[in-house]
């Protein structure tokens, strides 16, 4: 790409960073700067895997809890609606009724299903705060059945939210390869062992179908020796 082109279309500010890690060594940014996309790309498959597991683990849960498959359009109503959630401003009520209104306005019929699969990533992890956790009786840590024992709500929230925050970070093409100036992917390593802990909580015969899917360790392993 010439440097006109990576200049006005991926921006100078962000691709001196790649520029100073490398000492300004144009075919090393140039190597760095496609590896991080790669390295990007390889975190992409398990990071959404373990959303479609902790969204149906505890949508699993809540049912079995409210007796009711169809909790989360019923309890739009009933718990989220606690005047307690007031200075949340009914963030997962809201939510529901977002995706409610966008079926509507499609023609399409509202379904459990339609609103569990549309409500995002910080709409399940926000059950894990104490606002909303404490309504529903501190269900959602039951979904790690395995877990040590000193992990409790605040420290699986503060997992799930260090992994909500890097993955928004893979979305948006942000760099993952350096610490300060220098390469160095020890965050990306950190935020995968977090998955894994997770996902061994929920159920341990999981982890080999994400080692099958999982290759960050080639792509950081290619960053390091760039």
């Amino acid at each position: 790409m010439r440097n006109e082109l990576r200049n006005k279309y991926l921006s100078r500010p962000r691709y001196n960073r790649y520029l100073n890690a490398t000492t300004n060594n144009k075919n090393r940014a140039k190597r760095l700067y496609n590896a991080n996309i790669r390295l990007a790309q390889a975190m992409h498959p398990i990071l959404t895997q373990l959303e479609v597991v902790l969204r149906n683990s505890l949508n699993l849960q809540l049912s079995s809890h409210f007796v009711d498959n169809d909790w989360i359009i019923n309890q739009k109503n009933r718990f989220m609606r606690n005047p307690s959630l007031a200075h949340s401003h009914y963030f997962l009520r809201s939510s529901v009724i977002k995706t409610e209104n966008k079926l509507n306005r499609r023609g399409i019929p509202i379904t459990n299903g339609k609103i569990i699969s549309d409500q995002t990533f910080g709409f399940w992890i926000a059950l894990f705060l104490a606002h909303h956790y404490s309504l529903i009786g501190g269900q959602p840590i039951q979904i790690f059945i395995n877990k040590p024992a000193v992990e409790d709500r605040a420290s699986i929230y503060s997992k799930l939210d260090d992994i909500r925050k890097f993955r928004n970070r893979v979305n948006h093409c942000e760099p993952l390869c350096f610490n300060g100036n220098n390469i160095d992917c020890t965050e990306t390593i950190s935020i995968r062992a977090k998955l894994y802990d997770l996902i061994s909580w929920i159920e341990p015969e999981l982890v080999p179908f994400f080692e099958s899917i999982d290759n960050v360790q080639s792509k950081v392993d290619n960053i390091m020796r760039i």
